[in-house]
């Protein structure tokens, strides 16, 4: 039987290599969140962290992972869905990054070597422990 994960990674085509180096470092750096496939819009992205989530335009709860990894025409996106204090954690390390673009709660780049992992790292590891703790203020509010 053919893991469902892989086929997502191959059918990435010349993404697939650097979307398993963003998956490896997610994993390393919060190993106690599950992973699955999740669908978003048309397509699917490789989730981390299921949790009940409730979009204010919605009528019913639904999972959301907490982590997200996406391949895009031209770059890859990491949703990280961490909110502390009013503020989304990606955007407020996104100086710290590298050479990256990132919105509320998504970060794109071209390839992980523009990135600094070990900023990336840390900042999936703070958004699984504020979750953790309860202080995750993407999935309270």
């Amino acid at each position: 039987m053919i893991d469902p994960v892989e086929e997502w990674f191959d059918a990435a085509g010349p993404r697939a290599d650097e979307l398993r180096r963003v998956d490896a470092l997610v994993r390393e750096a919060a190993p106690g969140l599950d992973r699955q496939l999740v669908t978003a819009g048309s397509g699917q992205v490789l989730g981390y962290g299921l949790m009940p989530y409730r979009p204010r335009s919605a009528r019913e709860t639904t999972l959301w992972p907490l982590i997200a990894l996406a391949a895009q025409k031209r770059h890859l996106s990491l949703y990280v869905c961490a909110v502390v204090d009013g503020e989304y954690l990606a955007e407020a390390r996104a100086a710290r990054l590298g050479r990256v673009s990132c919105g509320k709660s998504c970060i794109r780049f071209a390839a992980l070597d523009r990135v600094d992992a070990g900023e990336l790292a840390a900042l999936v590891r703070d958004a699984a422990a504020v979750t953790t703790t309860g202080q995750n203020g993407y999935f309270t509010s």
